[in-house]
C-alpha cells in the first residue's frame, strides 16, 4: 500500500545519539575548565566572565591575609603573563622568612687573623734569631749598691731603670737591700731589736715591689743583696749601740784598703737571732724576690787578733739562717759571691762549701789570681768582675764553661758601665 514519506519536524536534536550529545557535552566542560592553558579566557571579557559560572568559579583569594613576604601561588601548568616567576616557587602553607646573610669578616674587622703560608695554608711562625753567646749565659747580672736606685726613687724612674739594663743585655739585677747593718726597706725586726725600722733615706715605701715586678714583667729577675754581710763600719746607725753591747769581735777588719770594717760576732745568739729573723722576714715580706745574696763580707778576716778559728760556728750559723730562710720561703735561691773555696776557708773562715747555698758565684776582682779565681769558676754556678776588667768580657763570653757573668760598678755608675759592656759585646759579636 503506497503513502506519503512523512517529513520530520522540530530541530531534529532527538534524531542525534545520546552518546554524541554526552561526547559533545563533556568535551565544552573541558574547554571551558582549561581555559587558561588553552587562551580561552583571552578570548573573552572580563565583565562576561564574571557573569559565567565555568570562568568565574575559582576562589579569590584574599591577599590582605598573607604575609608581606609570601610567594605569591602559581598553578604548576600555568604560564605567567607579565612576571618571571622562579620554577619551583615556595609553598604558601609554611613561608620561611628570608634568612639573615652575614658578611665575611675582613682582617680589619679580626685582629687575630694570621696570613697563612700561601703553600701549607697555615700561620707562618717567625723562628726566633738564634742567640748570642752572651744571651746564652744564664744570669747576666749587674749589681746595684743600696742607695742607688732607692734615695727618693719615684715609682716611673724604677721602673724606667729596670726597662734600661733591659736594653743594655742584663736578665738580672742584684740589688742592695740591706748594709751597715740595717735595712732598705721597713722591718719590723728591725724595729723591735734595734728601735728604728731602716737605714735613714727616702726610699718610698714600694721601691722594691716596683722593682721586682717590672724586672717580671721584662721577663728579668730580682736578687736581694745583703751588701756588707756581717760587718759594719763607723757610719752604721748601730755602731755605738754594737760597741755598747760588746757585739763585736775584738779587732779591725782591712779586708780592702781604705775603709775600717768591724764583724758582728755571730756566736751571740742575739746577733745570730737578729740575722737569722732578718733574713726569714725578708722573704715573707717580698715573697716574688727571686733569690738573695750574700759575698765575702759573710765571714772572718785571718788578720783579726788572736788566734781563733771560727770556721766551724760560722758554718753553724749560716746554715741556721738557711734553714730559716728556706722554711719561710722555700722558693727563694740562697746564692753566694764569694773568693774560691780554698781562700775562702783559709782568710775568711767562709767553709761555704758546707753551708747548702744554692748557687755559688767566684769572685775574681784581683787580678792577680784571676786565672786561679776563673778555673774555680768553671765549676760552679758564675763568675763576678768588676768594670775595670772588662778587657776579660771577650774570653769570658766565649768560654762555654762560664754559666754566668756578673759585673760590679766599682766606679759607683752602673748605667755607665752597663753602656759600655754593652757596646763592647756588641763590637765582639760583628
Amino acid at each position: 500500500m503506497s503513502y506519503k514519506k512523512k517529513e520530520p519536524s522540530g530541530c531534529g536534536c532527538l534524531q542525534i545519539p545520546i552518546s554524541v550529545i554526552v561526547l559533545f557535552l563533556g568535551g565544552g566542560i573541558w574547554l571551558f575548565t582549561q581555559r587558561d592553558n588553552l587562551g580561552i579566557s583571552k578570548l573573552i571579557p572580563n565583565s562576561e566572565q564574571l557573569n559565567i559560572p565555568f570562568i568565574s568559579s575559582k576562589p579569590t583569594q584574599d591577599n590582605s591575609k598573607l604575609p608581606s613576604n609570601s610567594t605569591p601561588v602559581v598553578s604548576s601548568n600555568s604560564k605567567p603573563l607579565t612576571q618571571k616567576l622562579p620554577a619551583n616557587p615556595a609553598p604558601i602553607a609554611s613561608p620561611k622568612p628570608t634568612p639573615k646573610v652575614t658578611p665575611t669578616p675582613t682582617i680589619s674587622q679580626s685582629p687575630e687573623i694570621k696570613t697563612p703560608n700561601k703553600t701549607s695554608n697555615k700561620p707562618v711562625a717567625i723562628k726566633p734569631a738564634p742567640k748570642t753567646p752572651w744571651e746564652k749565659k744564664e744570669i747576666r747580672g749587674i749589681y746595684l749598691s743600696r742607695y742607688q736606685v732607692t734615695n727618693n726613687a719615684s715609682e716611673q724612674m724604677i721602673r724606667r731603670r729596670v726597662r734600661y739594663y733591659k736594653s743594655k743585655g742584663f736578665n738580672t739585677i742584684i740589688h742592695g737591700v740591706w748594709g751597715n747593718a740595717c735595712t732598705m726597706y721597713k722591718s719590723e725586726v728591725m724595729q723591735k731589736t734595734l728601735g728604728f725600722k731602716s737605714c735613714p733615706n727616702l726610699f718610698r715605701d714600694k721601691w722594691l715591689e716596683w722593682l721586682i715586678d717590672e724586672a717580671h714583667k721584662q721577663g728579668m729577675e730580682i736578687h736581694a743583696y745583703f751588701e756588707k754581710g756581717i760587718k759594719i763600719d763607723k757610719n752604721s746607725p748601730i755602731f755605738d749601740l754594737a760597741v755598747e753591747k760588746r757585739w763585736i769581735v775584738p779587732g779591725v777588719d782591712k779586708t780592702y784598703a781604705g775603709i775600717d770594717h768591724y764583724v758582728l760576732d755571730v756566736e751571740i745568739p742575739e746577733v745570730a737571732n737578729f740575722f737569722r729573723d732578718i733574713l726569714a722576714e725578708f722573704v715573707t715580706k717580698y715573697p716574688k724576690i727571686d733569690a738573695v745574696q750574700w759575698d765575702d763580707y759573710l765571714g772572718y778576716h785571718a788578720e783579726l787578733p788572736g788566734k781563733v778559728n771560727r770556721t766551724d760556728k760560722l758554718t753553724k750559723f749560716t746554715q741556721q739562717m738557711i734553714t730559716a730562710m728556706k722554711q719561710a720561703n722555700p722558693s727563694v735561691s740562697f746564692d753566694i759571691c764569694h773568693h774560691n773555696p780554698y781562700w775562702a776557708k783559709r782568710y775568711f773562715a767562709a767553709d761555704y762549701q758546707k753551708w747548702k747555698v744554692d748557687r755559688i758565684f767566684i769572685q775574681a776582682y784581683n787580678e792577680k789570681g784571676f786565672q786561679d779565681e776563673l778555673n774555680y769558676a768553671k765549676k760552679v754556678d758564675g763568675i763576678a768582675i768588676s768594670d775595670k776588667q772588662f778587657h776579660r768580657v771577650a774570653d769570658l763570653v766565649k768560654n762555654k764553661e762560664i754559666k754566668s757573668i756578673l759585673v760590679f760598678p766599682i766606679a759607683g755608675k752602673p748605667e755607665e758601665t752597663a753602656s759600655r759592656l754593652n757596646e763592647l759585646i756588641a763590637k765582639k759579636e760583628q
